[in-house]
């Protein structure tokens, strides 16, 4: 499927948002849960992971297991629940420091692998279905302090949605961790949206083929489709946001 940007409709939607703000703190509280149930169940989904949208809600909010279902994807249900309380916690101040990419990858990752939680890999990665190759282990502390540095830059020359897509990229890019690096890069796509007012931006795992095929398509230098696909999906959300809102 061919996306096409969606900012022209984002910048209506978002005037539409924010003539019905401030909301109260009952209203936001019942949209923080809502969209960290969809925000984790779909970001684990597109990854693998086998919980059903019902199931992760039951995980998160009862502390129950699902019988046959692996202890990984428990844990990653609850530890991508914890780190979307941090990307909260963090779209209070503006920006985001390397400390804060690697305690977002801690609090999803720690509950799997203690040890590499929250530091850099050491080793080589491969990216399944891309012929991209991540730069080597050696050179990932130098590529995120570089990354982290030129943020501001983008963040004044692009939308805000293409700067949190910008985000998203750049962090698959580098791949800094030995796991979780799509789980820890969709956080921060939508930290960078939540520090500008935006809603959350969901990636359905219905459209997974064709959020990877925009990525391969932006490793091979053309980034338009995937920007394009973010767009769609924080239109999407956004829609999904003020259905909520005017129901409740």
């Amino acid at each position: 499927m061919v996306y096409e940007s969606c900012l022209a409709k984002i910048d209506l939607l978002k005037v539409e948002i924010d003539k019905i703000r401030p909301l109260s703190p009952e209203i936001l509280k019942q949209l923080k849960e809502y969209f960290r149930i969809g925000l984790t169940y779909s970001s684990n989904a597109v990854e693998g992971n086998t919980l059903t949208e019902s199931e992760t809600k039951v995980v998160i909010e009862d502390g129950i297991t699902i019988a046959g279902k692996p202890v990984k994807d428990h844990m990653e249900a609850i530890g991508h629940s914890d780190a979307f309380d941090e990307i909260y916690d963090l779209a209070k101040q503006e920006g985001f420091t390397e400390q804060d990419i690697l305690r977002l990858h801690h609090l999803f990752y720690h509950r799997i692998n203690e040890k590499e939680a929250g530091n850099y890999r050491k080793t080589g990665v491969i990216i399944t279905g891309t012929v991209y190759i991540p730069p080597k282990a050696e050179r990932v502390p130098m590529d995120m302090k570089k990354f982290i540095k030129e943020l501001p830059a983008y963040r004044k020359k692009l939308h805000p949605v293409e700067f949190a897509a910008h985000v998203h990229l750049e962090l698959v890019n580098i791949h800094p961790f030995v796991d979780g690096n799509g789980r820890v890069a969709r956080l921060l796509m939508n930290l960078a949206l939540l520090q500008e007012g935006y809603p959350i931006a969901i990636i359905s795992p219905v459209v997974r083929a064709d959020y990877i095929s925009s990525l391969v398509k932006a490793n091979k230098g053309d980034r338009k489709p995937f920007f394009n696909f973010i767009s769609s999906m924080a239109c999407e959300t956004m829609k999904d946001y003020l259905r909520i809102i005017k129901k409740i």
